[in-house]
């Protein structure tokens, strides 16, 4: 995992989403236009919280999120997702 310095604020989260599918699982290749966007990702950095909301989440989590959650980022190269601790559906 690469060292990013950006650090979110109160209960936002900085994810980097998996890379789409490429194939489905009987081998079919998805061209661009018909891939999904991706729903899993890694906490890469956290904020400190809310006032009386401690952060649950942390730094190397894999979590599940809603499709259409979070704004996109893309910084240096990569592409990331910063969104707020609810929007994360569950740690895996």
């Amino acid at each position: 995992m690469m060292e990013v310095k950006i650090k979110p604020l109160a209960d936002r989260v900085l994810v980097q989403p998996d890379p789409a599918e490429t194939k489905t699982a009987s081998g079919i290749i998805i061209p661009d236009t018909a891939k999904e966007k991706p729903q899993k990702g890694t906490v890469i950095s956290v904020g400190n919280g809310k006032k009386n909301e401690p952060m649950i989440l942390k730094k190397g989590d894999r979590i599940l999120y809603g499709k259409y959650s979070g704004t996109e980022l893309k910084w240096e190269g990569e592409e990331y997702l910063v969104m707020r601790e609810s929007d994360v559906i569950a740690v895996i």
